[in-house]
């Protein structure tokens, strides 16, 4: 394992209808590994098609129709309108008046049931108010998903970013402070495995091109002991992240402070960055963490 001591959608809008032309589907969800190549072959089809159904409408900032569907799954409209309907039943999909498809509000009962089973996101929002460590900025915490980054906790600051995240908004890890934070503590080889398969997408001209370029990057957040997102998920905001430890040493999540880029200093950016590993080191000991960062 590597140094622990290292701190570690953009979303095209997608909506149809009458007289719509053409649907822009999140931007890279092409990209995203099919549910099949995850599962074992052995998986029931039909579940694998439900769920990737429903990442398709978690990670859409608007609503989908069955054609956007169909074509990002590749499958006949036919084979998905009586899933569609099943899932509209259990109400893991809503249907907006014109008929397009959201993610359903039963998604939040399995949510909240897998916060209430765990102390972190709690215990992040008692670092947050104790600490009282840059209470104006907006400070995030987020889990590893895969090559992905989930959004399972948000402290809202005071200053306007023009960006909001929410809670299990999923982004690739490359780009993000929590996800460069967490990465980190990974060897490379470890890091190679969990990020094998096609690039994501660049978010910004700023976001980390290739593997190549993003391992020299966690060499810098080794030996900087936190992560900076230089404006690689949004223009002209940083991100300045660290990783957080559970009980068993392990990396189990990652919190970072966002900031306008036009409002830093190289001083006001290492500050921010040691106040994330502050922050960080805090949450990790109340999870009964014992590493000598």
């Amino acid at each position: 394992m590597a140094n622990r001591s290292a701190a570690s959608k953009k979303t095209v809008t997608a909506a149809t209808g009458k007289g719509a032309k053409k649907t822009a589907l999140p931007e890279g969800t092409d990209k995203l590994p099919a549910i099949a190549e995850i599962e074992p072959k052995s998986a029931a089809p039909a579940v694998n098609r439900a769920v990737r159904i429903l990442d398709l409408l978690a990670e859409s900032d608007a609503p989908l129709g069955l054609a956007d569907l169909a074509r990002a799954i590749d499958a006949p409209k036919s084979s998905l309108h009586g899933l569609c309907a099943t899932l509209t039943q259990l109400r893991l999909i809503s249907r907006t008046e014109n008929g397009l498809m959201t993610i359903g509000p039963h998604v939040m009962f399995w949510a909240n049931a897998i916060l209430g089973r765990s102390d972190i996101a709690q215990e992040f929002g008692t670092v947050c108010r104790e600490s009282g460590i840059l209470p104006d900025e907006t400070i995030t915490l987020s889990v590893l998903d895969g090559a992905h980054v989930v959004y399972v906790a948000c402290h809202n600051g005071s200053r306007p970013l023009g960006i909001q995240f929410r809670i299990g908004m999923r982004l690739p890890a490359q780009f993000t402070a929590t996800g460069k934070a967490m990465l980190a503590t990974m060897s490379d080889d470890e890091v190679e495995e969990r990020l094998r398969g096609a690039w994501p997408e660049k978010m910004t001209p700023n976001s980390t091109s290739g593997m190549s370029a993003f391992k020299r990057e966690l060499k810098q957040i080794r030996e900087r002991k936190f992560s900076i997102d230089d404006g690689q998920i949004r223009d002209g905001m940083h991100c300045f992240g660290a990783p957080v430890f559970d009980a068993n040493n392990r990396v189990v999540a990652g919190v970072a402070v966002s900031m306008l880029s036009h409002d830093l200093s190289q001083k006001s950016m290492r500050q921010a960055g040691e106040a994330m590993r502050n922050i960080a080191d805090k949450l990790s000991e109340r999870l009964g963490s014992s590493i000598d960062r």
